[in-house]
């Protein structure tokens, strides 16, 4: 029995013992989980590519103010006006291209920020319409007939415009965009007509174009995507209008073989509107940060 007893007493007093010693080992701590912060703030410069399409389509080509020789003759200034009067459709649709530089901050899960861009634009287009009226009002038949020729084309654009997004993820900004438009733009017409009097005189016409730079303006929305350090992907619509453009034509003079002065048209204008929309993508480097790691 006093055996017993002993052997009970040393069991517990081995168990209390081992029971402190294992409450003394160091617990092993939790692993480290890191998480990317992504920081938008700061410069950026890039490359973008899309396409271009012309919102507004016609040149209008109209001519007024036609003195003709009187009496016998007098309807004929109406019908070389009409034929001087006409619209042709000019697609501007093409490949869109060039580069960016901007600057973004960043406030908690919002960015605001500015970007300029220029891009040169590949299309250019050109159409005829010919139009053959009888003058009424002559005694001798008397035909009239025009071919009016005309082009437009968007050779380069360029926004500078503000930006402000959401960061609905870390990597991921949706924002909205509007600023300045400008772009250079050129036009051109040429008007020939010709009256079939007995005595057949030379075609007669007048030419003129003109090359400007034209500034309005541009609104859009976009995504973009930081899929790696520094480096970011966006995808994005911009709509712009440069307004519309007039250009005036030279006076018009007509004569017969026997150098008889028969029409002068002191008064033919184009004009054309330059607004469209830009569908892009591109890809920007951003100097400085990315994402930012820390530990927790």
């Amino acid at each position: 029995m006093k055996s017993l007893l002993l052997t009970t007493a040393a069991l517990a007093a081995l168990a209390t013992g081992g029971s402190a010693g294992a409450a003394d080992l160091p617990v092993k701590a939790p692993p480290i989980v890191a998480a990317a912060v992504y920081d938008w703030t700061g410069f950026y410069i890039g490359v973008n590519a899309g396409y271009t399409w012309s919102n507004s389509n016609s040149v209008d080509t109209v001519t007024t103010n036609v003195s003709s020789i009187g009496g016998l003759n007098g309807n004929i200034g109406g019908a070389v006006a009409a034929n001087g009067t006409g619209s042709v459709h000019l697609r501007n649709d093409g490949f869109i291209g060039g580069g960016q530089i901007g600057y973004n901050r960043q406030f908690n899960n919002f960015v605001a920020g500015i970007e300029a861009d220029i891009q040169g634009v590949a299309r250019r287009s050109s159409q005829n319409t010919i139009t053959n009226t009888g003058v009424p009002g002559v005694l001798i038949p008397v035909t009239s007939s025009a071919t009016i020729t005309s082009s437009r084309s968007l050779d380069y654009l360029g926004t500078v415009r503000g930006r402000i997004g959401i960061l609905p993820k870390p990597s991921l900004l949706a924002y909205v965009t509007g600023g300045l438009a400008y772009g250079g733009v050129n036009t051109s017409t040429t008007i020939v007509e010709r009256l079939g009097f007995v005595d057949t005189p030379a075609p007669f016409g007048t030419s003129g174009s003109l090359s400007t730079t034209r500034v309005g303006w541009t609104a859009g929305a976009g995504l973009e995507w930081m899929f790696a350090p520094n480096w970011s992907a966006k995808a994005e619509y911009l709509f712009y209008d440069l307004g519309t453009v007039t250009n005036t034509l030279p006076q018009i003079q007509q004569f017969g073989l026997n150098g008889t002065l028969l029409e002068t048209v002191s008064n033919s204008r184009s004009s054309t509107h330059f607004d469209g929309s830009i569908v892009r993508v591109g890809i920007n480097y951003k100097f400085g940060g990315g994402p930012v790691i820390a530990k927790y």
